[in-house]
């Protein structure tokens, strides 16, 4: 299974709800970096994104965007395919 990475914080919603997603997918670990325990890591995140929001995630390091971009990702029947790598 591909490594995902999300950057994300304590108290969003969207954040939980791509990780329920993704669990319901059979991701068992994502890797979280959390912003707003670490504001220098939004600056990161913003530049590598062009986004400030959260969550931003990684599919096998590949940009998938935030939740709205995963969730069609996923009705399309992508998700499963950029999953597995």
């Amino acid at each position: 299974m591909a490594k995902v990475l999300m950057y994300c914080t304590a108290v969003c919603p969207y954040c939980v709800r791509a990780e329920q997603l993704l669990q319901r997918k059979g991701v068992r670990e994502i890797e979280k970096i959390r912003v707003d325990l670490q504001p220098e890591l939004r600056v990161a995140m913003m530049e590598k994104t062009g986004r400030r929001t959260v969550p931003q995630i990684y599919i096998g390091g590949e940009h998938v965007g935030g939740y709205d971009e995963l969730a069609a990702l996923d009705r399309a029947g992508g998700l499963a395919e950029l999953l597995a790598g």
